[in-house]
């Protein structure tokens, strides 16, 4: 039986870590944060290349195929003024970037906000594209699957405290109902990373 138990524990782990990291960034995308409006996200890294290259399909891939004639032909406008004047071209292409990150927004089914700076992602997803650059996950995994032990261990921590006195008066059946919730709703998320697909906003798959 010890056999067995040991077993089925190191067949759970690993999947556990995969589950606390896909858990991270679910909550990314609930939390409303989107750094592909960032001028170091990967959409306006693409629409720089592609305007580098003159080659629009490198950003087609964030948009829908019935909003490809409006990026197409602002794409083809802003590139037509790449050699003139330069103060005229920085406007355009900022209106080019605008109007991408616009309507790949919508295919998120998540309001344009505007651009933000460089910077503006959260540490996790600058971490998330760095994984991508350098071809291994290994540091998000660790990074995150600690920081989140952490998390689940603090919350049962408290609601298991805060157990012992629920009954005692209102305020501390409250305090304790607060931290039940937060606790539970944690391993709700969780659970439903199990058993259905993640998504951004109402849109396509995350990114």
């Amino acid at each position: 039986m010890k056999t067995q138990v040991r077993k089925s524990e190191r067949t759970f782990k690993p999947n556990f870590r995969s589950l606390l990291l896909a858990f991270t960034f679910m909550l990314a995308s609930i939390s409303g944060f989107a750094h592909c409006d960032s001028y170091d996200g990967p959409v306006i890294k693409d629409a720089l290349k592609a305007l580098d290259q003159n080659n629009v399909q490198l950003v087609l891939k964030w948009i829908e195929p019935q909003q490809e004639k409006e990026i197409i032909s602002l794409f083809n406008k802003t590139y037509s003024l790449k050699n003139g004047d330069q103060e005229v071209y920085s406007i355009v292409e900022k209106h080019f970037f605008e109007n991408l990150v616009r309507l790949h927004r919508e295919t998120e089914g998540e309001p344009y906000t505007g651009l933000k700076p460089a910077g503006s992602m959260t540490p996790l997803v600058a971490m998330a594209d760095n994984s991508i650059a350098k071809d291994n996950v290994e540091e998000v995994i660790t990074t995150v699957t600690t920081h989140l032990e952490q998390v689940l261990r603090e919350r049962y921590a408290k609601v298991a405290e805060l157990s012992k006195t629920k009954d005692n008066s209102v305020a501390q059946g409250r305090a304790y109902v607060e931290a039940y919730v937060q606790y539970t709703h944690t391993l709700e998320a969780l659970e439903h990373l199990l058993h259905g697909p993640i998504s951004h906003g109402g849109g396509n798959a995350a990114h």
